[in-house]
């Protein structure tokens, strides 16, 4: 049965908070804030946060900055991932993966069909790694980032939860790459 190994040490994870937003400031960041205030909650540490609007170049140079920065571990972003035009989260952030982590879109998707319903179909969720980051782009709505962390990221982001988690691999995700990230 899956669940908290209280044998186990937990380990603090390092989390950048990137807001994707043609239209938000800090103080009408919603999603963001909430993203800041669980992951605190779960006794992780906020690494850094940002708000960029929705333009491929700008979103990937920040989320560059961070995969080379040591002290982030993992980044999550809210917002960009819809269909709209002005929609380009997914695509900043595959062109970055090494690895794409496809279970965690589909995943999302089928927790979200049982609280929205057919209109989680309009969520393009993603999760991959790479340098060594783990990365993970949710929708905007504050639903859909309660969701995503309370049903899914509070888990794999805690070295306790069994029978795996994404923490355990941290040392592991460059094997047989030249740059390692402590």
């Amino acid at each position: 049965m899956p669940g908290i190994d209280m044998t186990r040490d937990f380990i603090a994870v390092r989390i950048a908070v990137l807001t994707v937003s043609d239209t938000r400031g800090l103080a009408e960041d919603r999603s963001g804030q909430t993203l800041v205030d669980r992951i605190e909650a779960a006794g992780h540490s906020v690494a850094d946060r940002k708000i960029i609007k929705d333009e491929i170049p700008d979103i990937q140079a920040i989320v560059k900055d961070w995969i080379e920065n040591e002290e982030v571990d993992v980044v999550i972003s809210t917002g960009g991932t819809g269909v709209t035009g002005r929609d380009v989260t997914p695509e900043a952030f595959t062109a970055l993966y090494e690895k794409e982590i496809s279970g965690f879109g589909e995943l999302f998707r089928m927790l979200s069909y049982q609280k929205i319903g057919t209109s989680t179909i309009q969520s393009r969720a993603t999760a991959g790694v790479a340098g060594g980051t783990y990365l993970f782009a949710l929708p905007g709505s504050t639903g859909a980032v309660k969701d995503a962390w309370d049903d899914i990221l509070v888990h794999q982001l805690d070295y306790r939860f069994m029978p795996c988690n994404f923490v355990e691999l941290f040392a592991r995700l460059q094997e047989g790459q030249k740059r390692s990230k402590s």
